[in-house]
């Protein structure tokens, strides 16, 4: 086998091929079996979906009141907070992309107040900045 062949054989491999036959057929015909025996236990996993949906929804109620209630404190000190400079110089570029990040997130949060997104991100970077400190009074 030569180089042309290679190259025409390349470029076979461009073309759309149809499949032979149906695929959707046959993997219906092998998943309907087994749909029966799967009744029996969906409404015991539809009550445990439905209760971990509602645990999940009432922390996130939750969490955002709290961040609610917190916001305008928090935006009048953070145009006052001057950026932290860790003591040990290994942690100061992680500092200075956390203190970045949520100087970004508090000016998208200017444009999109009610994003919840946002705000997840936000309380993250606060908490990743927490923990950045504490690294710092461990190795200080």
């Amino acid at each position: 086998m030569n180089e042309f062949e290679w190259r025409r054989q390349l470029r076979e491999l461009r073309t759309p091929v149809a499949p032979r036959s149906d695929l959707w057929t046959r993997i219906d015909a092998t998943l309907e079996p087994a749909a029966p025996a799967r009744t029996s236990s969906r409404p015991g996993w539809l009550l445990a979906a439905s209760f971990a949906g509602l645990s999940l929804l009432a922390v996130g109620l939750s969490l955002r009141q709290g961040e609610v209630l917190d916001q305008p404190r928090t935006t009048a000190t953070a145009a006052t907070q001057a950026p932290w400079k860790p003591g040990d110089p290994r942690l100061a570029g992680a500092a200075i992309e956390l203190d970045a990040a949520r100087i970004e997130l508090r000016q998208a949060l200017e444009q999109a107040p009610n994003s919840p997104a946002l705000q997840r991100l936000l309380s993250r970077t606060r908490q990743q900045q927490s923990r950045l400190r504490q690294l710092d009074q461990q190795a200080g």
